[in-house]
């Protein structure tokens, strides 16, 4: 075994994994610093095997990727750096972006085609399902005439700071430091070779001619896992996606753009456990070079509720029931300890740090790890946890009597607690307030749980103790929570800032959708909180509610409530307009990240990101389906 050598000490061009000097024939390579040409977050597309994801670009490279699950350290870290901290390009030599790119019909597998003058190659990416250790397959395909093609895989773990050692062995390139390794080899064999700290290959083909190239990882203390058949894994690949695709009940208007969204949340599925996370990122600016930078690769309860509800209502139960079970597991123990939050098994340890390494996406440091809002009290999480859970109890899920109990517990932790301020749905960390979208859902709690036990007695419970604190709940609300002057529901007690989020108050049975006052919010939040058509969340630059300096972009999934209430108050030309343009924001393969900046026309914020796709289902059904939003 070899060092990567290529130190700038050392005489000379070395090869990183201990291969001769780099020769005459062999070209020396470009390294492209991520400065201004550095891709945008809707230049990249998703691929995933259930466990994990990586980001590849319009140009081919794959700039982000975490081994083995969602929150590992990344191995390419391009993406919040430069491509010294890792990716892996693959495209004709001297080609910059694609020619064009896309799924294959309901599946996660891209193909992204390039046009040269020498000829056309189509590179087939994805991640198969795993059956032991985490693959990325990348096949190249000769389509016309006879093209140059150049591979540069530059892997850097833990988060783009360590170079691995590589050596060959048995066709293998295999990089190894610490804890991981990882075996690359293509079939046929290409000539490869090390330099610059990074591993080269370089091959033509011709029309009907294939080169794949297969990545795996795998502990580096364990014997090298199975090999892939990269052709069998692409077959699998695509009629497993198809199968899953099959049981989507939605079959109205924008289908294309609700089943790439299902398969989106799909995707963040962590499928040993269920857990659902926000994003497949960390990190991704809210405003570029701002420091609104934060780490979403965790399963936030509110989010895969959310998400949950949308499974369900599009007919998937398999996975309602995968994360009831984590639930069940993740927040067992003391109601009053409920996170926010937490790992994908469930884990509630999340401490948040700084990669002073890596510069940020587009120079938006810092880079976070890790969640400081775990801790926190967000009040609203136990309405979204009763309603969901509801959902599922209405859609057939098996009945479980533990379940019921700890609707139970969550209640009586509830019953006193909905009066205490908390940080809200959006985890302010300017201090607590008495906001009013968490009041308005612990009244849900409270609400669903009366339904529940009106509907089956036999389950037991307090029921006229849930009664009275909905109904206390509902009076404080409309009393504390309602500017009168300005006919609107406000952010929190005492505010006059306003609140998207005030637009689920008729979605979620608070109050009817004609009823004069949510007419009045509706009209409010979209006149002081809209930008050119779209919202934000409430308006940062105005208010230090959320204790952090900047401002944000537009949030995506307040502009599909706003189509939500503009469409139950009978608006529905204009919320069916307003969907249009929302759909229209998604990137060339159907992908939304959880902000848009609709003066320089960019997406923000970690990509995917579920909230933004949970928007586009949840309106499309209530818009054109025979179920309702949420």
């Amino acid at each position: 075994m070899h060092p990567l050598i290529g130190d700038p000490a050392r005489n000379g061009d070395h090869s990183p994994d201990g291969d001769r000097p780099r020769t005459a024939d062999q070209p020396r390579t470009e390294e492209r610093p991520h400065g201004e040409d550095h891709p945008l977050i809707e230049d990249y597309a998703l691929l995933g095997d259930h466990q994990t994801a990586a980001l590849v670009s319009r140009r081919g490279s794959v700039d982000w990727l975490c081994l083995p699950r969602f929150d590992s350290a990344a191995c390419f870290a391009a993406l919040l750096g430069t491509d010294k901290n890792g990716h892996w390009r693959i495209a004709p030599e001297g080609a910059d972006t694609c020619t064009r790119r896309a799924y294959r019909r309901d599946t996660l597998v891209l193909d992204t085609e390039w046009e040269t003058d020498e000829g056309a190659i189509r590179v087939t990416d994805l991640m198969p399902q795993r059956d032991c250790a985490p693959d990325l397959v990348r096949i190249v395909e000769g389509l016309e005439g006879r093209v140059t093609v150049r591979s540069t895989l530059r892997l850097r773990f833990d988060y783009g700071s360590i170079v691995p050692w590589v050596r060959r062995t048995d066709g293998h390139r295999v990089a190894v430091a610490g804890p991981d390794s990882a075996w690359l080899r293509s079939e046929p064999e290409v000539r490869t070779w090390g330099e610059g700290r990074a591993t080269h290959s370089e091959f033509t083909v011709e029309k009907g001619e294939k080169v794949a190239f297969v990545l795996t990882w795998h502990p580096s203390h364990e014997p090298p896992p199975p090999e892939v058949d990269p052709y069998e894994s692409l077959r699998h690949s695509v009629e497993d996606w198809r199968a899953w695709v099959s049981h989507c009940r939605y079959d109205g208007p924008y289908r294309d753009a609700v089943v790439r969204s299902l398969i989106t949340l799909k995707s963040l599925i962590y499928a040993p456990t269920g857990g659902i996370v926000a994003a497949a990122t960390t990190s991704l600016p809210e405003q570029i070079g701002g420091v609104r930078n934060w780490d979403y690769r965790y399963c936030w309860l509110r989010d895969s509720t959310l998400t949950l509800g949308a499974l369900l209502s599009a007919g998937y139960q398999d996975e309602a029931v995968a994360w009831r079970d984590w639930l069940v597991r993740a927040v067992a123990g003391d109601p009053a300890d409920l996170r926010i939050m937490y790992g994908l098994a469930g884990e509630r340890r999340l401490p948040e740090y700084e990669l002073p390494w890596l510069r940020g996406f587009r120079g938006s440091s810092p880079v976070r790890v890790g969640n400081g809002a775990a801790s926190q009290l967000q009040l609203d999480v136990y309405g979204e946890v009763m309603n969901s859970l509801s959902l599922a109890r209405a859609a057939g899920l098996p009945p479980e009597p533990h379940v019921w109990k700890l609707q139970c517990a969550l209640m009586d932790f509830l019953r006193t607690a909905w009066r205490e301020p908390d940080e809200g749905l959006w985890e302010v960390r300017g201090g607590r307030r008495q906001f009013v979208h968490s009041k308005v859902m612990a009244w849900v709690a409270a609400d669903r749980a009366v339904r529940t036990l009106e509907a089956d007695p036999q389950l037991g419970g307090d029921l006229d103790g849930w009664r009275e604190m909905r109904d206390e709940i509902h009076r404080e609300v409309c009393e504390r929570g309602f500017d009168r002057e300005r006919n609107t529901f406000t952010q929190s007690y005492g505010s006059a800032e306003l609140d998207a989020a005030l637009l689920v108050i008729p979605r979620v049975g608070f109050l009817p959708p004609d009823d004069p006052r949510v007419l009045g919010t509706i009209d409010a939040v979209r006149d002081e909180l809209g930008q050119d058509g779209l919202l934000r969340r409430y308006s940062a630059e105005k208010t230090a509610v959320d204790g952090l300096p900047g401002s944000e972009g537009t949030f995506l999934v307040c502009s599909f409530w706003l189509a939500d209430a503009l469409h139950l108050a009978g608006r529905t030309k204009e919320a069916r307009e307003l969907f249009d343009r929302l759909v229209g924001l998604t990137n060339d393969v159907g992908l939304l990240a959880e902000e848009y900046d609709p003066v320089a026309g960019h997406q923000l914020g970690n990509f995917p990101q579920a909230f933004s796709h949970i928007g586009l289902v949840g309106t499309a059904l209530a818009l054109f389906g025979d179920e309702t939003a949420g």
